[in-house]
């Protein structure tokens, strides 16, 4: 039952916001946050129980939900999927934190909307029963819709309804393949669909259609263009869920879904995968380095790295069981660093009610604290030893020079790049001359935003300095999977 639980506390405190009046502000983000905290708190629980040695999905619970049409309730996690359920539950309640004092208007609703989307989020990572996952694919838009449309900046509505399109289009285009499945196999377990992969044209059609669902979640290049707007107006709290746990989406289900239930088009499909993930990977990293807007900036830096996650993946062709560890592992490190930029910059935005670079300059003396663990945020996102950036993009690059040495080269010139850029960021904010007023009465972190910071980068020290703790839960799984893709395990 705890899956289960981990599903619904976040609904449940949904609810019981409901009967909370909306004028009673403190009492409504209190609620908010341990209901958060009670959904991080079964996440870890699976996380403890979890068994490192079992390679199959664990914690399974299957109840008939609408029998006529065989469509069950039927959920259960593995190595994959059980590092991005915890990440979905810890971002919560650091969202939750992020918002306390910029949120002001329609309280009630933002946090009956975020606790939504993350139980929307945690069941596409535990879904094990094809429309089911869709169900909970279809309720997480909708929250994270509201969220920029409704508490984003001035261009909010355009961005929301941007958001929405690209999804929507992808998602009918999945529904009809999801269909397609059901009558071709005669089921909707996707275990039972593994058993049965669809070959042919008929697979290579399914397989567009679930890839471009996907790869507009990712997002791959070119069907990225919604990402910087989305960012760029959502409020802080919907950035971080946003490039912390919604991009992850694509990736998982490329993992869990397009490439195992139609591996022969997968296959085909992936040298061009691959050359569009180089493509985002350097195209996202270039601009990085013309954007004024910091929140676009990041935004722009997002693009590039999952696009390190995509070309680590699809090195599952040749077998590198180290280019999909990078890519799962790389997926959690993006979420916690990236998760944590956008944190920063809400923190200042705070502050100053600008996003523009020009306006800034010398604000390391100015802040110590901020200066300091954005500079720590700063080289976990470059990729340096002994932090959590540097292991993935390690495996990754790893499995992109057996699979290719062209693809392992403009992988690196990526890195090369983030690092230039990511610097450059910091340096622009940090030193100079403190040559405004607004900058040099810029007040440092306080305690509560030192609350929602540490633990991430206590998790960067910590993924960086313990990774083979971290991918002794992975590793088994995607053995298992890279069998089951037809690829082993070398």
């Amino acid at each position: 039952m705890t899956i289960t639980l981990t599903l619904l506390v976040p609904v449940l405190t949904a609810i019981l916001l409901l009967c909370i009046p909306k004028d009673k502000t403190p009492q409504l983000r209190m609620t908010a946050l341990f209901g958060s905290l009670a959904t991080l708190a079964f996440s870890l629980a699976l996380l403890g129980r979890f068994d490192s040695a079992n390679a199959g999905f664990q914690f399974i619970e299957e109840y008939k939900w609408v029998p006529s049409l065989e469509i069950n309730y039927h959920v259960g996690l593995d190595g994959i999927s059980l590092f991005l359920v915890v990440l979905s539950a810890l971002l919560t309640p650091i969202a939750i934190l992020c918002s306390w004092k910029s949120v002001e208007k329609r309280v009630r609703e933002f946090h009956i909307a975020l606790l939504l989307l993350t139980s929307g989020v945690i069941g596409v990572f535990v879904a094990l029963d094809l429309m089911l996952f869709y169900v909970f694919w279809e309720v997480m838009l909708i929250p994270m819709y509201l969220l920029i449309g409704v508490w984003g900046s001035t261009e909010r509505i355009r961005a929301a309804v941007k958001f929405f399109i690209y999804t929507m289009a992808g998602s009918l285009l999945m529904f009809l393949a999801i269909l397609y499945l059901y009558k071709y196999t005669g089921t909707f377990s996707v275990e039972e669909i593994y058993k049965n992969q669809l070959t042919g044209t008929a697979g290579m059609l399914c397989f567009l259609a679930f890839a471009l669902s996907f790869a507009i979640k990712v997002p791959l290049f070119p069907v990225h263009t919604w990402l910087p707007d989305a960012h760029t107006e959502a409020p802080t709290a919907g950035s971080v869920i946003l490039a912390g746990v919604l991009l992850k989406l694509g990736i998982y289900g490329f993992i869990r879904f397009a490439i195992p239930f139609f591996p022969e088009a997968a296959s085909a499909a992936a040298p061009w995968i691959s050359i569009l993930a180089i493509v985002g990977i350097i195209f996202g990293a270039l601009m990085c380095f013309v954007q004024e807007d910091m929140k676009r900036l990041i935004a722009y830096s997002s693009v590039s790295h999952m696009g390190f996650v995509v070309l680590g993946l699809f090195t599952y062709t040749s077998g590198s069981l180290q280019g999909v560890e990078g890519s799962v592992l790389h997926m959690v490190n993006h979420g916690i660093s990236t998760g944590a930029l956008f944190l920063l910059i809400g923190s200042i935005y705070e502050r100053r009610h600008t996003r523009r670079l020009s306006d800034y300059g010398g604000l390391a003396p100015v802040a110590p604290r901020l200066a300091i663990i954005f500079f720590i945020t700063t080289l976990s996102s470059i990729g340096l030893p002994f932090l959590n950036g540097f292991v993935g993009e390690f495996l990754i690059l790893q499995g992109a020079y057996s699979q290719n040495i062209f693809y392992a080269a403009f992988a690196g010139l990526g890195i090369i790049l983030g690092a230039v850029y990511m610097l450059s960021l910091y340096r622009r904010l940090f030193f100079g001359e403190t040559d405004r007023r607004e900058n040099a009465e810029l007040k440092d972190l306080d305690g509560r935003e030192l609350a929602f910071l540490l633990p991430l980068v206590a998790l960067m020290v910590l993924l960086g300095l313990f990774s083979p703790w971290f991918t002794a839960k992975i590793q088994p799984s995607i053995e298992h999977w890279l069998k089951l893709v037809g690829t082993g395990g070398g």
